[in-house]
């Protein structure tokens, strides 16, 4: 089988069924004929995440999808892709920007992220329901949020969030999708440019300063940091408030309890699980997962959905529950390649879900819930759009 991105509209928070109540690791065809594997237990997940015999290497991987880029003739990647290095190149950056996401600096810029919500709720009020809250909450908040942190003018939006949203189009040709990394690269090269002239206090200035990276290396760090940033806890904010509204006991719960909020945010992390398509990895020699064996040259995608509903990890994994605790989900990954911005997310999501619940007590969806649109054509899943009243 190749792996399925459909979604059921009518449970548009599910994987599709078709990974459901698999065995842990079976067999895939690749788009491109391979035979690899697909994981979809929870313990065979981490195994295949912690293990430095799965490689990360952009050389080394296939795509479980036609994504139009991911069809193109393996090639290392580019310095500073460190999604796609493995150590010791993986360590030597990931160094470099640990300490820019420690949960201590994430507590630092809780007041800033609370004012940018404020004001954006603001911006609601003053359009006046019906709202769009992907474009008037979701995607600003960490818009604005990673453009403060990198040094990037929030002003350009329009540009990085039109190249971001070519990349991780499923429907996109090869040369759309290089066309929009082109942009976006000559676009921070432009940036970097300027910086190495009157750097300021933000990330991308400091690297600049540290003086150990090339431009090349700063533009890909940075295109990567921008892109992720805003895209995947955009959708979070946006996925999660739809799932909120269509889950009016859970609503309640939150609003009647708001300490509930950081379990509600790992809870929703868990049961939305918004990065849809992959990891994956290529075994470096035979490995034994979840009891068979993995070849050397084999390449293995992970469910991160389905991982995540896994009944033998967590009990009746289809219900969304604020009670039970979601520690340990893996919707940020596990391992050397866990997602560095994950303290910045539950950040903004906190943050966020607690100012948007306590300004609207009447929040409510605008259009019946099986007409709002799903991203299912897209490498992060989510809502197009979130028409909102109140």
């Amino acid at each position: 089988m190749a792996l399925p991105t459909d979604r059921d509209p009518r449970c548009p928070f599910d994987p599709p069924e078709d990974l459901l109540g698999r065995e842990p690791i079976s067999r895939m065809t690749y788009p491109d004929g391979h035979e690899g594997w697909l994981v979809t237990g929870y313990a065979a997940a981490r195994a295949v995440l912690a293990d430095p015999r799965f490689s990360s290497r952009m050389e080394l991987r296939r795509s479980p999808t036609p994504h139009a880029m991911a069809q193109e003739a393996p090639r290392p990647a580019p310095p500073g892709v460190i999604s796609r290095l493995d150590p010791p190149e993986h360590t030597h950056y990931r160094r470099l920007l640990t300490g820019e996401f420690t949960v201590r600096r994430m507590k630092l810029l809780e007041p800033k992220i609370e004012e940018l919500a404020e004001w954006q709720i603001e911006e609601m009020r003053r359009q006046g329901p019906p709202a769009d809250l992907v474009q008037t909450f979701a995607l600003p908040i960490p818009s604005l949020v990673i453009c403060d942190l990198l040094g990037v003018p929030y002003a350009d939006r329009e540009r990085f969030q039109h190249d971001t949203a070519v990349m991780f189009s499923l429907d996109a040709s090869a040369e759309a999708i290089m066309g929009a990394v082109g942009s976006l690269a000559a676009y921070l090269g432009e940036l970097v440019a300027r910086k190495r002239v009157e750097s300021a206090d933000d990330l991308l200035s400091g690297l600049i300063t540290g003086g150990t990276l090339n431009d090349e290396e700063l533009i890909n760090i940075a295109l990567m940091l921008l892109v992720a940033g805003h895209e995947t806890t955009a959708n979070m904010l946006a996925l999660g408030t739809y799932a909120l509204l269509r889950e009016p006991d859970r609503l309640a719960e939150l609003r009647h309890d708001p300490s509930l909020i950081k379990d509600a945010v790992e809870e929703l992390l868990r049961y939305l699980s918004i990065v849809h398509i992959g990891p994956t990895r290529t075994a470096l020699a035979d490995v034994e997962v979840g009891g068979r064996l993995v070849r050397e040259g084999e390449v293995v995608t992970i469910s991160l959905p389905a991982a995540n509903r896994d009944p033998g990890r967590f009990e009746r994994p289809d219900r969304l529950d604020f009670r039970r605790s979601a520690t340990g989900h893996l919707a940020f990954g596990h391992g050397l390649h866990q997602c560095l911005g994950q303290q910045l997310a539950r950040v903004e999501m906190r943050i966020g879900y607690t100012a948007l619940l306590r300004a609207f007590p009447d929040l409510r969806l605008a259009v019946p819930a099986e007409e709002i649109p799903l991203r299912d054509s897209m490498l992060i899943y989510g809502v197009d759009r979130l028409p909102v009243a109140w």
